[in-house]
Parts: C-alpha cells; sequence; structure tokens
C-alpha cells in the first residue's frame, strides 16, 4: 500500500471517528423520537395501517389546519422576499452611514425567542395598542405580519451574502451597452440572484410552516398551522394518532424544502466562485429613492412592535411605573406560578449553556466532517446525506421532537422523562443545525492542499484539526456559540412539553402569563418578554461583532 493511500485511509478512518459520536446522538435523540411519533401514525394495534393516516388527514379540522398553514405560509413568505430583497440592495450595496448597525437591526428579529415576538405584536395590535382601531388581533393579518418580521432577516442574510459578491462589471457592461436600470436588473442582477432568493424563500416557508410561538400566541384556538395543531391534539385532545399523521406530513414537506435549499446553495456557491467575492458598494443616488422609501418603512415596520412592548411594559392603570418589572420577583397575582420569573430566566441560562456546549460540540464534529472534499464520487454522495441528515432538525418540528422524547425515551434503559439534561439535549438538537451552518462553510473556504501537506507530514487527523482548520475557525466558533446560545434561550416548542413544572424556563412562563387573564398577567409576560429579548439580542451581539454572514449559508 502506498503511503497516499494509506494517509487516505486514515483520513478517512479518522473522519469516521468524528463523525460516530454525533450520529449516535443524533440517532438517539432526534431519529428515534421522531420515529416514534411517525410509527404511532401508521401501526394501529401492532399492525401497519397507512390508510389510517390518509383518514386522518382527510378530516375537516385536519384539511382547515393544513389550508391555513399553506396559504399563510405562503403569503407570509411572499412578502417577506418581496420587501426583503429592496432592503437586502440598501445594506449591500449602498454606502450608508451606520450601516453596520441597520444589518444587526435587521438581524435582531430573527434571534428573539418567538414568544417574545407574539407577545410584541399582540401588545401591537390589542384593542388598546396603536392598531387597535384597526382591529387585527386575532386575525390572519397579525399572524403573517408576525411572521415577516420574525424571517426578514433570512432573505437579507442569504441574498446579501450572494448581492455582495456579485462582480458589478456584468452590470456596468449591461448599462453601458444603452440597458436602462429595471432592465439591468431584469436580465442580468435578478438572474444571478435567483439561487440565493430560492433558497430564502424556501427557508421561510418552512420556518413559517413550522412557526409555533407566534401561532399560538396570536393565534389562539381559533387559527392553527400543523405545528400548533400537533401541540393542540397532544395536550389537549390526547389524540396521539391525529398528531402522528401531521408529523410524517410534516417530515415529508420539510425533507423536500431542506433538499430544494441544498440544492440552490450549491448555486449559490458557484456563483460567488465565479464572482471572485468583488464587494462594491456605491453612494445613493436619485434613482434610489424608491428602495430606500421601502427599507425606511420596513424599519419602522420591524420597530413598531419592540418600542411598543417596551413601553407597554412600562404602564400600569395608565402612568409610568415600574411594577410589572418588580413584580417579575414574585410569583403573579394569586400565585399564578410555580416559580418566579426572575427565576425562570435563571433556569433558562442554566439549560441554555448546557445546550450551546452540547451544540457546539457535536456542531464542530459534524462541520469538520461534512466540509471536506472528497474524490470519490460515491464518498462525496454520502457526505451529502450526512450533511442533510443533520439539518433535519432545523424544519421538523420542535413540538413532534418533545413529544418524541415522551413517547419513545421512557423505557430502561433510556428511560430520561424524569432528567434534567432532557430539556438541553432537545434545545441543542435545535440549534445544532445553524451550528453546523455557521461552521462548515468557512471549513470548506480552507485549502485542502494544506491539509494534506500537513498529514503527509505525518500529522493525526486531530493534528491538522488544530494546526490547519482552527486558526481560520476560532471567529466563527464565536459567531456560532451566540447563535446557539440564543436559540436555546428562547426555544419554546420541545420544551413546553419536556420541562418540569418545577424548574420552567422563562419562555414558558411567559406563555403561562399570557395565557391567564387580567392586566397584571398581560403586564408581567410583557416585561417578562422585553428582559427575555434583552438578553437574547445581548447575547447576539457577540454574533455581529465577529461578523459572520451565517445565515447567508442556510
Amino acid at each position: 500500500m502506498s503511503r497516499q493511500t494509506s494517509t487516505r485511509w486514515s483520513s478517512g478512518l479518522g473522519l469516521l471517528a468524528l463523525a460516530a459520536v454525533p450520529l449516535a446522538v443524533l440517532g438517539v435523540f432526534f431519529v428515534l423520537p421522531v420515529a416514534g411519533m411517525v410509527g404511532r401514525g401508521f401501526f394501529t394495534s401492532g399492525s401497519f395501517d397507512p390508510v389510517g393516516v390518509l383518514e386522518i388527514l382527510g378530516r375537516g379540522q385536519v384539511r382547515r389546519v393544513l389550508w391555513f398553514t399553506l396559504w399563510a405560509s405562503t403569503a407570509a413568505t411572499a412578502v417577506t422576499v418581496v420587501l426583503g430583497v429592496p432592503v437586502t440592495f440598501v445594506l449591500h450595496r449602498l454606502r450608508l452611514p451606520g450601516r453596520r448597525v441597520l444589518r444587526a437591526f435587521v438581524v435582531m428579529p430573527f434571534v428573539m425567542p418567538t414568544v417574545v415576538v407574539g407577545v410584541a405584536f399582540r401588545t401591537l395590535v390589542a384593542s388598546s395598542g396603536p392598531l387597535g382601531r384597526w382591529h387585527l388581533d386575532g386575525t390572519p393579518v397579525a399572524i403573517i405580519a408576525a411572521m415577516v418580521f420574525f424571517n426578514l432577516a433570512v432573505v437579507v442574510r442569504t441574498v446579501g451574502a450572494l448581492w455582495g459578491g456579485l462582480d458589478r462589471r456584468r452590470e456596468e457592461a449591461a448599462a453601458a451597452l444603452g440597458a436602462s436600470p429595471v432592465q439591468v436588473l431584469r436580465t442580468v442582477t435578478l438572474p444571478a440572484l435567483m439561487p440565493g432568493i430560492v433558497s430564502a424563500a424556501s427557508v421561510v416557508f418552512l420556518f413559517c410552516a413550522s412557526s409555533f410561538g407566534v401561532v399560538l400566541t396570536l393565534g389562539g384556538l381559533r387559527y392553527s398551522t400543523v405545528e400548533t395543531e400537533i401541540y393542540l391534539l397532544t395536550t389537549q385532545f390526547l389524540d396521539l394518532r391525529a398528531a402522528s399523521a401531521l408529523s410524517v406530513l410534516q417530515l415529508v414537506v420539510v425533507c423536500a424544502l431542506l433538499y430544494v435549499a441544498q440544492r440552490t446553495r450549491t448555486a449559490q456557491e458557484q456563483v460567488l466562485d465565479r464572482a471572485g467575492h468583488r464587494h462594491t458598494t456605491r453612494r445613493p443616488c436619485a434613482r434610489d429613492w424608491p428602495v430606500l422609501s421601502v427599507t425606511a418603512g420596513v424599519l419602522a415596520f420591524l420597530a413598531a412592535p419592540l418600542v411598543t412592548l417596551v413601553a407597554r411594559s412600562l404602564q400600569v392603570d395608565g402612568g409610568w411605573s415600574l411594577q410589572s418589572y418588580r413584580a417579575l420577583t414574585t410569583t403573579g397575582p394569586g400565585g399564578a406560578l410555580l416559580v418566579t420569573a426572575s427565576q425562570a430566566l435563571a433556569n433558562s441560562w442554566r439549560v441554555a449553556v448546557d445546550a450551546t456546549l452540547l451544540a457546539m460540540l457535536l456542531g464542530v464534529l459534524v462541520s469538520v466532517v461534512v466540509s471536506r472534499r472528497p474524490r470519490a464520487p460515491l464518498e462525496r454522495r454520502g457526505l451529502a446525506v450526512l450533511d442533510a441528515l443533520f439539518m433535519l432538525p432545523l424544519g421538523v418540528s420542535a413540538v413532534t421532537v418533545g413529544f418524541g422524547f415522551l413517547v419513545t425515551l421512557d423505557r430502561p434503559p433510556l428511560d430520561l422523562r424524569s432528567s434534567v439534561l432532557l430539556v438541553p439535549i432537545a434545545q441543542a438538537m435545535v440549534a445544532l443545525p445553524l451550528v453546523v451552518r455557521t461552521l462548515s462553510p468557512v471549513l470548506r473556504s480552507v485549502d485542502p492542499r494544506q491539509r494534506q501537506a500537513a498529514a503527509s507530514l505525518g500529522a493525526s487527523p486531530l493534528r491538522v484539526l488544530v494546526t490547519v482548520d482552527l486558526p481560520t475557525l476560532w471567529r466563527p466558533l464565536l459567531a456560532a456559540t451566540g447563535f446557539a446560545f440564543a436559540v436555546s434561550l428562547g426555544e419554546f416548542g420541545a420544551t413546553s412539553f419536556l420541562v418540569r413544572p418545577d424548574r420552567p424556563t422563562l419562555p414558558v412562563v411567559i406563555y403561562q402569563l399570557v395565557s391567564r387573564p387580567g392586566e397584571q398577567s398581560f403586564g408581567m409576560a410583557m416585561a417578562a418578554s422585553v428582559v427575555l429579548g434583552t438578553v437574547t439580542v445581548a447575547a447576539m451581539g457577540l454574533v455581529e461583532r465577529v461578523r459572520i454572514g451565517s445565515l447567508g449559508t442556510l
């Protein structure tokens, strides 16, 4: 065996060893719970019954839920793309003062907990809110607006990463040949941006269709998506088979959308490679006033619910007061809570730290494996499958995962229902895809010849990782840590199933307060939402400081 072949076999075995641990964790804590939910849909009394799934999907209520999920997610995706593209142009192609701050502000809603977004919009459209006279509370318009608010950053980052790297000489050549700005946009710019736009749209639709905290807070029992219907079927109606059938359908849609996102992301990377990453900007001119006006309107739209939430949290009986914030150290009116909101925040912090450590450990190992560039077609396909497998938690219902934990991890040797590790593990599974999407593109940018040279000199795979990859990876590691911590801190779907009543996280407490009648409870919910949103955004400030466009790699 030649030295080159021996090195290749050693490298392959090293990568296999690195992938073994995250694969085992993913298998036990994601595949097994999801398979347990799917199995309850297809198996009745121990026999395979696929017809039963079709019967459940044919119910009138299920059809209404599917239709609302489809059209609301489609409408929200269309509005998000239409508004996001001009904002992306302004923030990535025009030289504006404070552009970096504006980018951070646009990203802020995406990292806020969904339950906080729901409370903010409910405050905005409530009868006593600034938009109360429009009677939008409890309507699909409020739900769609909240989805747009939450997902606009996906379009700005995904399309912006592509737009900022396009070579402007093609546009300038078209303009020199007499093409108008509209013609240049239609014939040159948009075709080049289409991979990024399609990728962003598929991810936005995925997030809208699986939105949980926003819909549960704003839609109540009147409007449900597949995600919230699964939650209601399991917690209120105990119809586990119907919930499982919806989980099966959701899993099929998620796989299809992830496939589309993967294909378009490959095309996007090829465009960026051809463009040579020529980041060019120019000063605004008179013809830019339409996109500048749209951007100003979008920024006002993003600010409105946040400003309203903060202002209303400081108002009690028509005056300004910190009473709602002081009440966070109590159990609420009539002892509504088992623990105080401040204790719940401490619980959230501890759980998020544990989940972040686990997500980072697994994410680094996965990223090292999927970022390699093997020559053999079979190995390339294997890595592509592995990459897609670790992206599944990005879109599979957190409710499905959470309830799957309860129905599968309930007997030895995996009886973990009473374990304090269950919530951090579930949150780590939710955060893992974002960690991989942050780190793997950076590792792919490392010249493989450097690794080959180190390996040929006798360095082990671990030594190659430390000496070649880590010097490039440390800044993205900080960004990924910020993302994982923010996602874990605000996670609500799986946590609502798994958290112990005496150790709730702050998102769970906020929903408990929102669900109770009375101004005092809602005031506490608003104050707790401000606190949680502030902590989450502060953690994400690290991401903007290291200037990593991680959403652009989704």
